[in-house]
């Protein structure tokens, strides 16, 4: 890991606990933000049998000025909104995934000007996937309280350690933001945190929409084409019905139950009853619904569907394992993850493509680390 030469001095803890108990308190805070500072921004949710998160609390950093708000008091401000959706507003998020979720459902925004801590210090040598508080320790020699990690966070009043420890959650952000800012510049990258953070936060997006969610189910891979717009059609309504429901979804109808139905095509109670994993109580409530999505789907024209990619064919198999190699020197000399140079996902796509003018590693901040071997790539990828 990329260490500063010694701990850099820890953001003292506030001596009270600062509340912004109404939206008229929270837009004036809001307000009379310095420009100087980008917002830290961090949530506490539960999400246990339901398809969507359920706010708990939010927690706000600007400089030394750290903030907590109760949900009903940030869903009645909409200055709150407008910053969140403001790309000139920078927000500093760590593993930011569930929080972009959690505001698209409850506030209906969707955030813009996001970084990503934890992708930027992975940029910065710090590791793949590294944990907040891990990374707190090591850059600033504090260790912090986990106590409160799996506490209640809709029971209310909030302990003490609850408050303290999600005051914790953005009282690193910013001097972390400005550590990882110093590393990235001096590596030539201080544009690849953002880009990144950006990319990542569009891909989020993506993947809520329900008519492309089923590629996420790799197994149906096996399905003929029209036996995957089969597929496609249940799992959209499986989507739709989570979210109307607010269930998870294997609580409607697992994965491997979609599959086997696009499978076999069933069509009568009967057959649906074959299908593992469709309780009776399921085929009971959702029976005339299934059997009429397979039937529609399979007779529907799907030659525009995108499939399911296969794995690589054998003979592929090699040739990948020399692409990811030739990738992971390149990471390993600018000391970055290779899983965040190079997803899994991603370099698949490439062999299967075989393009590299219209591909994504060699686009934005990726390009000039990838340049001095492109043309190893490209002689991987004729072959």
């Amino acid at each position: 890991m990329t260490v500063p030469p010694q701990t850099l001095v820890a953001p003292a803890a506030p001596d009270t606990v600062h509340w912004l108990a109404t939206p008229e308190a929270l837009d004036r805070w809001l307000a009379s933000a310095s420009h100087d500072h980008p917002l830290a921004l961090d949530t506490e949710f539960e999400r246990i049998n339901t398809f969507h998160p359920i706010p708990g609390l939010v927690q706000l950093g600007l400089g030394p000025d750290l903030c907590l708000v109760e949900p009903s008091v940030a869903e009645a401000s909409s200055r709150f909104r407008s910053v969140l959706a403001d790309p000139a507003v920078p927000k500093l998020l760590y593993a930011m995934s569930e929080d972009l979720e959690l505001f698209r459902h409850w506030l209906g925004v969707r955030l813009r000007g996001v970084v990503d801590l934890q992708l930027g210090a992975a940029l910065a040598g710090a590791g793949f996937s590294l944990g907040y508080a891990r990374l707190v320790e090591t850059l600033f020699g504090e260790t912090l309280d986990k106590s409160a990690t799996r506490s209640d966070w809709l029971a209310r009043p909030l302990s003490d350690a609850q408050q303290r420890y999600a005051l914790d959650d953005v009282r690193f952000l910013e001097p972390m933001y400005h550590w990882v800012l110093g590393v990235l510049r001096e590596r030539g990258l201080e544009v690849a945190m953002a880009e990144e953070s950006e990319r990542f936060a569009e891909e989020l997006h993506d993947q809520e929409n329900p008519d492309t969610h089923y590629q996420k189910l790799r197994g149906g891979w096996t399905l003929k084409p029209r036996q995957q717009a089969v597929l496609q059609a249940l799992v959209r309504w499986r989507e739709l019905e989570c979210r109307r429901r607010d269930m998870p979804r294997n609580r409607v109808v697992a994965d491997a139950a979609l599959i086997e139905m696009a499978e076999r095509l069933p069509g009568s109670h009967r057959e649906l009853r074959q299908v593992h994993g469709l309780s009776p109580g399921t085929v009971r409530r959702y029976g005339e619904a299934l059997l009429a999505l397979v039937r529609d789907a399979y007779d529907t024209d799907n030659q525009s569907l995108e499939l399911i990619p296969p794995p690589l064919p054998r003979e592929r198999q090699e040739h990948y394992k020399k692409l990811r190699n030739i990738f992971k020197k390149q990471a390993e000399a600018f000391d970055i993850p290779v899983e965040l140079l190079a997803p899994r996902k991603r370099l698949e796509q490439l062999m299967r493509d075989r393009d590299l003018e219209r591909n994504a590693f060699f686009q934005g901040w990726r390009a000039a680390l990838l340049a001095p071997v492109k043309r190893e790539i490209e002689e991987i990828l004729s072959l």
